[in-house]
């Protein structure tokens, strides 16, 4: 199978305009106060690596975390090695893990429209319901969102997450979450910097990547890169928790 080429955002000033507008509306801001240091792992697209050697670090290590998975990948090939499919989505939440949405075709849904987005979930939540799995977290693929998209997706689901980097406190946007990734030869020191702030602020951070291997793509990290963050995370007192999970510990302090 001939790969199709990896995603080029639009650059176009259109296109930033649409990006930085998508900010600023359709707001659900978090009500909680968030007082003592999160970090949740994040998976986008789930590659087999990691549903494999991505868990088994988080399990190691007494943690769990968040996959944004596209039913439509199913066991197809990809940059990032071969895809996982609904059997391995499962047995991860029988593990503990959160199985969130991605869409079913990787929509990207800042140029599709909110129909065509809620019909693509609609697809992927069809897709997950044959193993039992109901996703009730979300991330916009590529990161890349419309006012529309935001819009359409607020009453569905408890949290969207986007791509820019930042930390979530009271206040923060749930319908476009930060996140920051480990990615690419520097993707560890990045991610290093960020938890940083997370643990000296008292803040909730989302990392992600996408493959753990160890010549892993642009958009994955190795294993090793993988487990130091999260010990680097909890030496520090983070708790290392998925996305829903968080939220339910804010929503509910103890």
């Amino acid at each position: 199978m001939t790969l199709a080429a990896p995603y080029s955002p639009d650059r176009s000033l259109k296109g930033k305009m649409r990006r930085r507008w998508a900010r600023m509306v359709h707001r659900r801001p978090l009500e909680s106060t968030v007082d003592r240091p999160f970090v949740s792992i994040s998976f986008d697209d789930a590659p087999v690596s990691a549903a494999t050697v991505g868990a088994e670090i988080l399990q190691s290590n007494g943690a769990r975390g968040t996959y944004y998975v596209c039913a439509g990948l199913d066991d197809q090939p990809g940059h990032m090695g071969d895809y996982a499919d609904r059997t391995v989505y499962a047995d991860l939440s029988v593990r503990g893990h959160e199985i969130a949405c991605h869409t079913f075709s990787h929509l990207d849904c800042g140029k599709a429209s909110a129909i065509d987005i809620v019909d693509d979930i609609d697809r992927n939540s069809a897709a997950l319901a044959d193993v039992a799995l109901e996703t009730t977290h979300f991330a916009y693929p590529y990161g890349d969102v419309s006012p529309d998209a935001k819009n359409a997706l607020e009453s569905r689901f408890g949290s969207l997450r986007a791509l820019h980097p930042g930390l979530i406190r009271r206040g923060s946007d749930l319908n476009q979450m930060p996140a920051v990734g480990i990615e690419g030869s520097g993707g560890e020191a990045h991610a290093e910097r960020w938890i940083d702030k997370a643990l000296a602020q008292s803040a909730w951070l989302i990392l992600y990547t996408h493959d753990v291997r160890e010549q892993p793509s642009d958009w994955g990290c190795r294993p090793d890169v993988l487990d130091r963050l999260i010990r680097r995370a909890t030496a520090g007192g983070a708790e290392i928790a998925p996305v829903g999970t968080v939220l339910r510990r804010l929503a509910s302090p103890t």
